[in-house]
This record gives structure tokens, C-alpha cells and sequence, in this order.
């Protein structure tokens, strides 16, 4: 039996074409002004990383954020982009002008799991602060009351590795194989069980990952019957 659910968002919780159409489109529109405006702050340690990585010390800010733009086109999970997303997409949330998407069976199905005593995390390759912001900021009522911690590939590790999913179960404290995990990517769910939980494929019409044996494949969340 099920203690813990374990949620990945792109295309498990929500639209991978909300995620990336959204979140990224918001980013890359905002980055020149949000480096330019917290230079002296908030984007201080991102843009010295950036220039770092990028190998180019003398970059401005309009450099810097074109950097950022090419990392982001191409999904390179680089941490000073993913600090910069967090801040520029909080501004998003807090305006307006962003709210977190999520297919329409998803908010009843954590709303019942949490009543009935499910603890509930998120895992993603988005920065813990996206996360948390995502399901605070949810479109048709905030979801982030219902979650209990977060997890990204800062805090956790890679989401195709074993050791990342045994390093949460020893921060939840609870133990693998009372530990669901819901994901849409057939090499994530191989590394969950790798680590000792148990794995089920989320499926759904539209989105890219197909499903994979030998796991289990759902396409809604009112498939599950938990705990």
C-alpha cells in the first residue's frame, strides 16, 4: 500500500505544451529586462555563473540573456538559467500573467489522495520555486496546500537515476516500496524501481513520451484507486 505519491508535472499533472509554451515563452520574453533591472540582486550570481559556463567574462547583460535563450531553446538544464526562470516566472505568478495548468481529473484525484492521508511530492526537472508556484497559482483554485515537499535536479538529482529517487526516500522518510511514483517518461519510471518504488506510466493523448513495458500505463489519475 501506497504512504507516498510522488508526482512528475510535463505531461503527468500538466500540458507539456503549457509547461514549455508558458513557462519558457514568459522566460524568454522577460530575461534582457529582468537581468538588466536586478543586476545589482537578484541576477548578480546568475549572470557571473552564466559568463562562467559560457566562457565569456566581458558578456553584458543583453549577452547574457540571449546565453540564457540559447539554453532554453535547447532544454539544457543549466542552473543559472533555472534560477532565473524561478525569479522571472515568480514576477509571472504573482501578476497575473501566469497561472499553473493541470489536466482537469488531476485536482479532484490530489484533493482525495490528500484527505484520505496520502502524503504528496513533487518531483521535476522545473526548479523547486516553479514548482511551487505552479500548483499555488493553479488556474481553477491553488493546490499547493496539498503538497509537502518539493524536489528537482538540485536537491534530488537526475530523474534517470536510481540514487535520486533513493535520495528522497531518505528525506521523506518513508520507505521505497510504500512510495508511488506518476511520471510520463518510460526512463524515469525505470529508475524509480530501480530504487525500490513502485511505478505506474501516465499516458496521455497528445502528449510525446509513449508508453514503454513493463510498467503499468494509465491516461487519467481516476484510473488510480488510492491508497
Amino acid at each position: 500500500m501506497s504512504s507516498a505519491v510522488v508526482l512528475d508535472v510535463e505531461g503527468t499533472t500538466s500540458p507539456t505544451s503549457s509547461v514549455r509554451e508558458d513557462l519558457y515563452g514568459y522566460t524568454r520574453q522577460q530575461l534582457a529586462r529582468w537581468l538588466a533591472e536586478n543586476r545589482t540582486g537578484a541576477a548578480a550570481a546568475i549572470l557571473a555563473e552564466t559568463r562562467e559556463l559560457a566562457s565569456r567574462p566581458e558578456a553584458d547583460t543583453d549577452e547574457v540573456a540571449e546565453i540564457l535563450r540559447g539554453w532554453l531553446d535547447s532544454d539544457i538544464k543549466a542552473e543559472p538559467l533555472k534560477a532565473a526562470q524561478g525569479g522571472i516566472c515568480a514576477e509571472g505568478f504573482r501578476s497575473g500573467a501566469l497561472h499553473g495548468e493541470f489536466f482537469p481529473d488531476v485536482p479532484p484525484a490530489l484533493r482525495a489522495w490528500h484527505a484520505a492521508g496520502l502524503k504528496l511530492y513533487v518531483y521535476s526537472s522545473g526548479s523547486v520555486r516553479n514548482q511551487q508556484d505552479w500548483f499555488a497559482f493553479a488556474r481553477g483554485g491553488e493546490l499547493g496546500s496539498l503538497i509537502t515537499d518539493n524536489y528537482d535536479l538540485s536537491n534530488a538529482g537526475p530523474k534517470r537515476e536510481a540514487s535520486s529517487y533513493e535520495k528522497i526516500s531518505s528525506a521523506i522518510g518513508i520507505a521505497p516500496e510504500h512510495t508511488l511514483f506518476l511520471s510520463d517518461h518510460p526512463d524515469e519510471l525505470d529508475a524509480a524501481v530501480a530504487a525500490g518504488w513502485s511505478a505506474i506510466g501516465v499516458h496521455r493523448p497528445g502528449e510525446p513520451n509513449p508508453a514503454r513495458p513493463p510498467h503499468r500505463w494509465i491516461a487519467s489519475f481516476a484510473e488510480l484507486t488510492l491508497p
